[in-house]
């Protein structure tokens, strides 16, 4: 236990000496992303919102056809402008977000008291422009319901008749809940922080030490090879959950500047989330960190090392894609997964929904049984005397 805590304490100084790899491993990392995800957040809400407040403009054509149809558009914040010569070129090219156009015999449809047909352009591909088509929508809509009452009731109909059927919609969500569709990108920032925080040092810890072959001599110290290892484990899991911590604090400070209540939306990111969140996170980092010193002790150069965690680095990206491609309701399997369980417990943790203790309890055992068999299977490794030997 001695020698281990020496090899710790070795690799702790020697990592803390490179100011560089500090400054990219506890800095920027756990503070840049927080930053730029609050940054990106900020501007996209307050552009929206800036874009449903302001007047809608919309360019129509035939404005001539339909004079009722326009002033009761002008009386809903709609603003009229001249159509470009070419709407669906406009529209393609950006050039306009959509165009309203007005057919000649709309005024003998309306007159007859059939349905006037008008023509909404817009690219469903471009999503600037899905918040002015869907406030264009609901206006023309809304138009065509007051018409359709006002023709009932000339006739003597009450316009109840032609709706029997009234949907009542009752949102069981609360604004917690609603959180989680648009944070759901950051379990993925606290296992990523975790993967790359400890990524440098389990480079240098191997690879790095055997291409300055300085790892041949501390192997032939009469030390055991597992005390080396759970010395230089130690080191590399401490740096990984440091800036586990440091990211889960950032976005905690940046969660307040966050327009979410403009959303109908509730950030709670405290201590109870906080200690959740580094219960699960914990036996996770410990892995990551073993699994990124298997792999660099098969690399031969400290490039070839850095080659290799990069192409392991997108293990954490799979459940993510997959969440956020296939959603699927939460089972408990899932606990059971390394990385998924993780995901899945953090992103319910932002939800404020229920995780049980048992559900808990298997997603740290489960991933702990995983780390466990993979330190077996680098403690194999370190006792190949092969390791030691670059080049």
């Amino acid at each position: 236990m001695k020698s281990a805590f020496t090899v710790f304490w070795k690799e702790i100084r020697e990592n803390l000496r490179d100011r560089r790899t500090v400054l990219n491993t506890l800095l920027t990392g756990p503070l840049f992303a927080p930053l730029v995800f609050a940054l990106v957040i900020n501007a996209a809400v307050t552009r929206q919102l800036d874009k449903a407040e302001k007047p809608l403009e919309v360019p129509v054509v035939g404005a001539e056809h339909a004079p009722n149809l326009i002033d009761a558009l002008k009386q809903q914040n709609v603003v009229v402008k001249d159509a470009p010569a070419d709407p669906e070129r406009a529209v393609r090219e950006q050039e306009a977000d959509l165009v309203l156009r007005i057919p000649g015999d709309y005024g003998d449809a309306w007159r007859k008291g059939e349905p006037a047909q008008v023509e909404l352009i817009y690219d469903a591909s471009q999503r600037d422009a899905q918040g002015s088509v869907a406030r264009l929508q609901r206006a023309l809509e809304g138009y065509g319901q007051r018409t359709g009452a006002l023709r009932l009731l000339a006739r003597g109909i009450a316009p109840d008749l032609i709706r029997p059927l009234v949907v009542a919609s009752r949102d069981q969500s609360t604004a917690q809940n609603r959180s989680g569709t648009l944070f759901g990108m950051l379990p993925y920032f606290f296992i990523l922080g975790g993967f790359i925080g400890g990524m440098a040092l389990a480079i240098d810890t191997t690879a790095g030490e055997r291409e300055r072959q300085s790892l041949e001599p501390l192997f032939a110290n009469p030390v055991a090879r597992g005390s080396l290892l759970a010395g230089k484990l130690g080191a590399t899991s401490a740096f990984a959950f440091v800036t586990v911590v440091l990211s889960i604090v950032a976005f905690s400070i940046v969660g307040h500047f966050l327009p979410t209540e403009k959303l109908g939306m509730s950030l709670e990111l405290g201590l109870r989330f906080g200690a959740l969140t580094l219960f699960v996170m914990l036996p996770l980092v410990f892995l990551l960190a073993t699994l990124q010193t298997l792999a660099a002790a098969f690399a031969k150069s400290f490039r070839e090392a850095q080659t290799y965690l990069s192409l392991l680095m997108f293990v954490p990206v799979i459940p993510t894609m997959l969440l956020s491609v296939f959603p699927v309701k939460v089972q408990t399997w899932m606990y059971a997964v390394p990385v998924m369980g993780q995901q899945v417990a953090i992103t319910r943790f932002l939800r404020g929904d229920l995780v049980t203790p048992s559900q808990l309890g298997l997603c740290f055992a489960a991933t702990a049984a995983a780390a466990l068999v993979v330190y077996l299977i680098t403690a194999r490794i370190y006792e190949s005397e092969r390791l030691a030997i670059s080049g």
